[in-house]
Formats: C-alpha cells, structure tokens, sequence
C-alpha cells in the first residue's frame, strides 16, 4: 500500500490496484503549490465532510478521471448536481467496493459546503481489505466514539488523525484518540497549513511516543509504503 500526502489533511492512497484520493484541498493551498492536481489519478474520492478546505479539488478531479465520490449523503447529493457519481453512506453504515470496505464513522466538528448548503454530519472512514486496515478521521474532537472503532472493525494498521489543534483535536488530544482506536502507527494531518493551526513537530511526536505511539509528519509530496 502506497500513501502520498499532499498538504493538509490531503492524500492519495494506492490499494488493491485503486487510487483512493481523501479530502483534495491542493490548488488553494499555497504549501502545495508544486504538487500538478490534473497529474493525480482516481478511481475513487473520499469526502470526510464538506468544508472547503476538504473539497477544494473534489469537482476538477472527478471530471477529469471520472472517480467516484464516496461520502455523506448531502456530500454526494450535492455533487450529483454537478453530474459527477458518488455513493452516499451514513454513521454507522458500510459497503464494499473494488478497493474493499469502507465504513462510515462519526466525527465531532461541523460541515457546510462552500455555497452555503448543508453538507451533513461530518465523518471519517475506516477501510480494510486484504492489504491493510486504517482509519481515516477527518477533522475532529476527541470523542469516545472512537473506542468502537476496535469493537467493530478489523484492527487497524495505520491511522490518518488531525493534530493542528484550533480547529481539530490537537497532538495532545489525538495522541489519546490514538490509544482509543488502539493503534500504534499515527499520519498526521491538518496542521501547518494557516496561522492558527501550526505545530511543534518535535513537541507532537513527542506526545504520541510518550504513550508507545509512532507519529508520522511527511513531506508534502512524499509517498510511503505501509
């Protein structure tokens, strides 16, 4: 399995012969300006909710691979208004797909679309296949909902978690979430990207070793095999 992070809290993750692209906010982010948006490929974009930070690139790359939106209803809905596919799922809901299953969990944060309309719950996506386990979080708080995710899923290999603080938990608090979903390898995201959210990376590791947990800060533009 092969991860590319591109800035914020976005990525390319390559699986079972599938281009997975989660959340793309790359043109407007000026920290990714050198990575080229119309060279990414997809099969499939993972929307964890509908901020513009999350879907900037979502409209541009999907017309251009045809790539499937997977997320909340009001997410999908919204976008088959602008004649691209999606599949909707909801809290608690999973379905299977060429990459494997993918399921729908909560999120503590809030979610609106760019022009204003209802974006619905926001959530994040844990997914398994015969390759990995992971969990991608989305922005959120701290929430002890996160303590179902090892009841209800396969156990994880790696996690995509927010740890810039402001706006999402902050290291401290997604180290903790770390033990919750009792995983040991941590890719952290949503942080750096503005003023409000810049970190102590040394600090952040800091915090996740402290608890026998391995944070990952890649560059933007690096790839990694897990």
């Amino acid at each position: 399995m092969k991860i590319t992070y591109y800035g914020h809290s976005s990525f390319l993750i390559e699986t079972q012969g599938k281009n997975l692209v989660i959340d793309p906010f790359i043109t407007p982010n000026e920290l990714a300006k050198d990575i080229d948006v119309d060279s990414i490929p997809a099969d499939f974009i993972l929307v964890t909710h509908g901020h513009g930070d999350h879907v900037a690139d979502v409209e541009r790359i999907a017309k251009r691979t045809g790539a499937t939106i997977i997320s909340n209803y009001e997410i999908v809905t919204w976008f088959g208004q602008k004649e691209l596919s999606g599949h909707p799922l909801n809290h608690g809901g999973k379905s299977t797909f060429d990459f494997g299953t993918a399921k729908y969990v909560n999120a503590v944060h809030t979610s609106s679309l760019p022009d204003g309309s209802n974006g619905g719950d926001p959530g994040g996506f844990v997914i398994w296949n015969e390759e990995k386990s992971f969990y991608i979080a989305g922005d959120t708080a701290l929430t002890m909902d996160m303590k179902l995710i090892p009841m209800t899923c396969p156990k994880l290999d790696f996690a995509i978690l927010p740890i810039g603080d402001n706006f999402t938990m902050g290291y401290e608090d997604a180290a903790i979430a770390a033990e919750f979903i009792e995983c040991d390898t941590i890719i952290g995201c949503h942080y750096d990207t503005f003023g409000y959210i810049k970190i102590d990376h040394e600090a952040a590791k800091k915090a996740f070793a402290d608890r026998g947990k391995a944070l990952i800060l890649p560059s933007i533009g690096e790839s990694m095999s897990l």
